[in-house]
């Protein structure tokens, strides 16, 4: 890249394109740019509006991707729609609470579900959808507990799920369920341990596996949420404890766990068989590195990009 980065987004845009917006190198700062999966190569693309890092990032419906929130370091409302055809960005309706550390969702009405977050000493419960039509947001239902780190999944029958994540009372286990079409949240089955730094991806049979992150700490527990049931069941440990690592679901249906071990930055790189419940290691990645972004490509690609180890990066790899 032509910045190095870390608490930057990275979302994968209708042509194929990786876009990459803000992030932290020391400072924040408000450049974007784009990698081409034909060429292998990056070119910068239009600024945001404002410096931000810690943001949410969005793909729309029509293509276009929504930023909101983040940290500059004040906490922002403010965000913008890129618009891959031009190359630019244009100001949007700002949130009604301003967040950084949140979750942002789009939802098959092609709206966009913001929730939790962090705002300076205060934990919002609140919750607001963007709705592409007006530009505006309104407020939906409050989470049942604050939280900000967690992990969001959106699930088969367009429900979306929240997990663990950090509060004023510590890390989290507990687990909630958005309704889109009634705007409620209610409370689901809690994880086993409570977790925050982890992540969380959706199968292909609709079950969400969440791995590392105990705590808040490094760890190698893996578990499993069943949809149907409510439930949480452990599943097979991974071979390295992990925090502020990523995960991607492949095409193939494993799920490519990849860097952030022991609270630092590593190169191991491991896969989930959800048919055994199982994890290998695969191919470690070429920079050792935490704080990262991984997108899956439209070829089945995974690209890795930016993070830290010790220093911030400007590299990118793929899988």
């Amino acid at each position: 890249m032509h910045v190095a980065r870390a608490y930057h987004t990275a979302s994968t845009l209708a042509n194929g394109s990786v876009l990459v917006t803000g992030g932290y190198n020391g400072s924040s700062f408000n450049s974007a740019e784009l990698y081409n999966p034909s060429t292998g190569t990056w070119t910068t693309t239009g600024n945001m509006s404002a410096a931000r890092f810690q943001h949410a990032a969005s793909t729309l419906a029509n293509g276009s991707v929504l930023v909101a929130g983040g940290a500059n370091p004040t906490i922002l409302s403010s965000g913008g729609l890129y618009r891959p055809s031009t190359g630019t960005w244009t100001t949007i309706g700002n949130l009604n609470s301003a967040r950084h550390f949140h979750t942002a969702s789009t939802l098959s009405n092609g709206k966009v579900l913001v929730a939790g977050g962090v705002n300076g000493a205060s934990y919002p419960t609140s919750a607001e959808l963007y709705n592409p039509s007006s530009n505006t947001w309104t407020s939906t239902g409050n989470l049942n507990f604050a939280r900000y780190l967690h992990t969001v999944s959106t699930l088969t029958n367009g429900s979306v799920l929240v997990a663990g994540g950090f509060n004023s009372s510590g890390v989290l286990s507990s687990a909630e369920l958005y309704n889109p079409s009634t705007g409620i949240w209610t409370t689901t089955g809690s994880m086993s341990v409570t977790r925050g730094y982890y992540t969380a991806s959706t199968l292909a049979n609709g079950f969400v596996l969440v791995a590392g992150g105990c705590g808040g700490a490094a760890c190698n527990s893996a578990e499993l949420y069943n949809p149907s049931t409510g439930t949480w069941t452990t599943t097979g440990s991974m071979s390295v404890a992990r925090s502020q690592h990523t995960a991607s679901t492949l095409t193939n249906g494993f799920v490519l766990v990849a860097g952030g071990c022991g609270g630092a930055a590593c190169n191991s790189a491991e896969l989930y068989n959800p048919s055994t419940g199982t994890w290998t290691t695969t191919g470690s990645i070429n920079v050792a590195r935490y704080m990262h972004t991984a997108s899956t490509l439209a070829n089945g690609s995974v690209l890795v990009t930016g993070g830290s180890n010790g220093d911030y990066l400007n590299s990118a790899e793929l899988y």
